[in-house]
């Protein structure tokens, strides 16, 4: 059996189905996608994409912050847009909140998101050796 530990935090949204907000395992944690779901209201935030960024960015913050991480600890990310041409704004928002040097990344346009989302993020982060 793997020595993994799961992480939930009530200060991001709570799962809808069989996850965890993110594992932790041989110094990592392995964060689930966030869409933009403001964890007070269960709702995607209004604004439009940037605005559903900054609160991926902020559900994101809040499972590694159950952690004891912040967002400089993550090494790897992967957004997935249902818009390819949000990607500036997703970038600029993006590129506000992540560290030097930013992690690695991968950006994938997709069919459609959980609940209308534009935007979803997942990531993996070092929780040291």
């Amino acid at each position: 059996m793997l020595d993994a530990t799961a992480i939930l935090t009530p200060h991001a949204p709570t799962p809808v189905g069989p996850y965890s907000q993110a594992i932790r395992v041989d110094g990592f944690v392995f964060c689930s996608g966030q869409v933009g779901i403001d964890p007070k209201t269960g709702a995607i935030v209004e604004g439009g994409v940037a605005a559903q960024a900054r609160q991926v960015l902020d559900n994101l913050a809040a499972v590694l912050k159950s952690a004891d991480l912040t967002l400089e600890a993550i090494v790897k990310t992967t957004i997935f847009l249902t818009d390819i041409n949000d990607f500036a704004a997703v970038n600029a928002v993006y590129g506000e909140r992540m560290g030097t040097p930013p992690p690695a990344r991968s950006t994938i346009a997709v069919a459609a998101l959980p609940l209308g989302a534009r935007v979803e993020i997942e990531a993996i982060a070092s929780a040291g050796a």
